[in-house]
């Protein structure tokens, strides 16, 4: 008896909770007006797990010709306010509809799916402005570019065979393609971050969701900003902030991949993005005034050519991985991760990962991406200083010599 009433209680609390916040959205109308308010949302709970109770004895197909009911008689109700008000929306609807289920949920025992869906479809109905005000900011190109992740992650990702082709086993279809989707999934991320938040928010902010779309994105751009307008110290310090933020995206991949490659990575790679924000909150404080407001490009979130050359490039990377081990030892492994360390250090972090979960050496693997990472970062000093001119760009190259320092320090403190 106790047990039902509590589920009774509960069905009636999630109706109150889903009311409030329709009443609180509606709180101008004229009484009589409102489809439902806070009362009639905590009734129809209450009708959904009284109706569940019912039809526990009854048989319960009972339940489903009550909800049948209901859905008419909310239905008529919505016709006849169109008919006064002209308002054709059906939110308050199908939240009356939710509302009754999520009471016959409680009662049938599904308690916390229930308590769990009632605050998730409260705070959905919570947020119509805010995500009114996305939509309105998002584009078509950056639409297609989310409907293609889904494509590559919820229709392609499952149909791939899960197991190991040519010499070795060394490529996995599914684990590859997988790869490719969490890079692109961290890229959708910083990209969004961005546009949502917008640009206007300040140098260092944008260079932080930046920096997970691409740190070398934002060294050739603010390298490019340098040279034309000499902002060098509030630029500086957004290419560290950039290349600060790459360190604990590679933890990010290392944590998703294999969480075992964290205890020896995690100290020098969190040293080395503590030593970048340090110095490029050194090179803000010390900007003089300086600014910019020009705009960071940060190109399409997501092209399906793009994820197809990761995932050839990943795939490449993987096979010699596999093959410098076997043919020349870890050597071979420390060369490939240099190499590939030039172009991106991604693929060689997921291959590298990955491979740990088989034969390779935690250890070996670590001073692997560590040297991918160091050797991407050096890159990006280069390009700087390449585009940027010397005499802007010492500073920066100092810093970054000061972060590779302490990050192999603190590795060979490790192993």
């Amino acid at each position: 008896m106790v047990e039902t009433l509590f589920r009774l209680g509960l069905a009636l609390a999630i109706g109150f909770l889903i009311g409030l916040e329709r009443g609180w959205q509606e709180r101008t109308a004229v009484e009589g007006t409102r489809l439902a308010g806070i009362r009639t949302f905590g009734l129809i709970g209450l009708l959904g797990g009284l109706w569940t109770l019912l039809a526990s004895d009854l048989g319960i197909i009972l339940l489903g010709f009550a909800f049948l009911a209901f859905s008419a008689t909310l239905i008529a109700g919505h016709i006849l306010s169109i008919r006064e008000h002209h308002d054709v929306g059906i939110t308050t609807v199908v939240a009356g509809l939710i509302t009754f289920a999520l009471g016959a949920l409680s009662v049938k025992g599904q308690t916390v799916i229930a308590a769990s869906a009632g605050v998730v479809t409260t705070v959905l109905l919570s947020l119509k402005p805010v995500l009114h005000r996305w939509i309105k900011k998002l584009e078509p190109i950056e639409l297609n570019a989310i409907l293609k992740l889904l494509l590559i992650s919820v229709v392609i990702l499952p149909v791939l065979p899960n197991k190991g082709f040519g010499p070795w086993n060394a490529l996995n279809p599914y684990e590859i393609w997988w790869m490719v989707v969490l890079v692109a999934g961290l890229s959708f991320i910083g990209y969004f971050a961005i546009k949502i938040a917008g640009e206007e928010r300040g140098t260092l902010f944008t260079s932080l969701f930046g920096g997970l779309v691409s740190s070398t994105v934002i060294t050739l751009n603010f390298a490019r900003l340098i040279r034309e307008h000499k902002h060098t110290n509030i630029l500086t310090a957004g290419v560290l902030v950039a290349t600060g933020t790459m360190f604990p995206r590679i933890l990010l991949i290392i944590a998703v991949i294999n969480p075992h490659l964290l205890l020896p990575l995690s100290l020098p790679f969190a040293l080395m993005a503590a030593t970048a924000y340090w110095s490029a909150f050194w090179f803000w404080k010390n900007k003089k005034g300086q600014d910019t407001s020009e705009p960071i490009i940060v190109d399409n979130p997501f092209r399906l050519s793009t994820a197809l050359k990761f995932g050839l490039l990943l795939s490449i990377i993987i096979f010699f991985s596999t093959a410098f081990r076997t043919w020349f030892g870890d050597a071979g492994l420390y060369l490939l991760s240099s190499v590939s360390g030039l172009a991106d250090v991604d693929a060689i972090t997921l291959s590298v990962s990955r491979m740990t979960i088989g034969t390779l050496l935690i250890n070996v693997a670590a001073i692997a991406i560590f040297l991918a990472a160091s050797v991407n970062t050096l890159v990006k000093g280069f390009i700087f200083l390449f585009i940027a001119g010397l005499k802007n760009s010492y500073p920066l190259i100092l810093s970054i010599i000061i972060i590779l320092i302490i990050g192999g320090l603190s590795l060979l403190v490790i192993f």
